[in-house]
């Protein structure tokens, strides 16, 4: 009765086989069910390339004694898996002693296949890949060096120094060369002033620097020769217009 209603259940996933195929140590008759994964959520097989075929041969005293069984992969199942699921399904036999077996065994292969190759299982290795590419930085552009910092560093400070120069009124390019104060020296009275020091006296060198409170921290010497040399340019440059100009 267990065969008929096998039969009528799987339909075309149960079928008789040739006892030298079954892999089983039997003269009796052996019968295969072709098993996939399923898929809970759309209730039926998924597509991925795995199928299973338990095998069983009823024993003389079935069911009061575990049947012949054996797992074979039509597609994509390793031996260690087999052997795996082959212990399960020999585990559950001795606790189903005494009753019709098969349909449970093979509803317990089924879950199995779901649990191991169904597509929640293979979403998240999936996700585990993903998540593994995006840890991986591939560097971008040009490495760091102390060279290449340097030239980057001397670019940096030469465009900061001429903007800081084009900030300057024009009254401190157009005074008289004894009067005229240096870029370092403008800027620092700026400072000076902004702190609440005395301003700078154009009249007098000496008091400039005594009235003048400098601090040496705030600029760097590169900074002040480019901003000397920017205005020595933009000096000659209006000498130059002026004289033509006359």
């Amino acid at each position: 009765m267990e065969i008929e209603a096998l039969e009528a259940i799987l339909m075309e996933d149960f079928r008789e086989i040739d006892c030298s195929e079954s892999g089983l140590s039997t003269s009796k008759r052996c019968f295969q069910i072709s098993l996939s994964p399923q898929d809970d959520e759309a209730d039926e097989a998924t597509t991925l390339p795995v199928q299973l075929a338990l095998i069983f041969s009823h024993t003389d005293n079935y069911p009061d004694e575990p049947p012949l069984l054996n797992v074979r992969s039509l597609r994509g199942i390793q031996t260690e898996d087999l052997k795996v699921l082959k212990e399960k399904l020999e585990q559950e036999t001795t606790e189903n002693l005494g009753m019709a077996m098969i349909y449970t065994l093979a509803t317990s292969a089924k879950e199995w296949l779901s649990e191991r190759f169904g597509q929640g299982n293979l979403d998240e290795n999936n996700e585990e890949e993903e998540t593994e590419k995006d840890d991986i930085i591939i560097p971008h552009g040009e490495p760091v060096t102390v060279d290449t910092f340097l030239a980057w560093r001397e670019r940096f400070e030469a465009e900061l120094a001429l903007e800081r120069a084009k900030l300057m009124p024009e009254s401190a390019l157009t005074a008289p060369k004894e009067k005229k104060l240096t870029g370092r020296l403008w800027f620092e009275s700026g400072r000076a002033v902004a702190k609440g020091a005395a301003p700078v006296n154009e009249e007098s060198d000496d008091e400039d620097d005594e009235d003048v409170d400098f601090d040496d921290e705030d600029f760097e010497d590169d900074e002040e020769d480019m901003l000397e040399h920017y205005l020595a340019e933009k000096s000659d440059s209006s000498s130059h217009s002026s004289r033509r100009a006359n």
